[in-house]
């Protein structure tokens, strides 16, 4: 069980999906300050059966919950991309994630790629390496501490990010606090899942 302090704290997971490899990153908040706790990734690189890594996804998510026991999880949103098979792989492995959050209680918030990267750098077509490179520096991570891996600074930013979007006592730093109110631009092409289907209806096989 979690003790409890003179300021409320709040333990946020963030976790960005991946068929291959999966990041994560946990973030312990205690007012208007975050700490970095824990970042790694899930790798399923030698996994051949599909089916076998989205039941490594579940099992090594479920593991992590119960270790790091999150209030709170903010999770990446699957991108619309033009490879239609590799976006529905994708959302299979975060419906995989969401479902070991629900098995435990935990609230879920997803993030579009964009606001993610327009919370943490100002600029929501920035690189991954930008936003690692902020997030190296806003949590003062050694580059010994760096994992070569991309995908778990991503997740990082996303849980950032939601730290950013709920804080009710501003964020110190050059990072803006991002409000309810405050739009963030979104991409034209295909505002919804519905509009993505009706645009490339011919590109899904099922």
């Amino acid at each position: 069980m979690k003790t409890k302090s003179s300021q409320p704290e709040k333990i946020l997971l963030g976790i960005d999906p991946g068929t291959n490899v999966m990041g994560y990153g946990v973030l312990r908040v205690c007012g208007n300050k975050a700490e970095l706790v824990v970042m790694g990734v899930i790798d399923m690189r030698k996994e051949c059966d599909v089916y076998l890594r989205l039941g490594r996804i579940f099992e090594r998510v479920t593991g992590i919950i119960d270790e790091y026991l999150p209030d709170e999880v903010a999770i990446e949103a699957p991108f619309f991309g033009k490879n239609v098979q590799s976006m529905l792989k994708l959302g299979r492995a975060q419906g995989v994630a969401i479902a070991a959050a629900i098995n435990h209680d935990v609230p879920i918030q997803e993030y579009a790629p964009l606001k993610i990267k327009m919370a943490i750098t100002g600029n929501g077509s920035a690189s991954k390496e930008q936003v690692a490179s902020i997030m190296q520096r806003t949590f003062k991570i050694s580059d010994e501490r760096m994992l070569p891996y991309l995908d778990a600074t991503d997740a990082l930013a996303a849980a950032y990010c939601h730290y950013i979007n709920t804080s009710t006592h501003g964020v110190k730093g050059k990072i803006p606090l991002l409000t309810k109110s405050k739009k963030v631009p979104t991409a034209s092409k295909s505002a919804s899942w519905d509009d993505f289907v009706k645009q490339n209806g011919h590109r899904i096989r099922s």
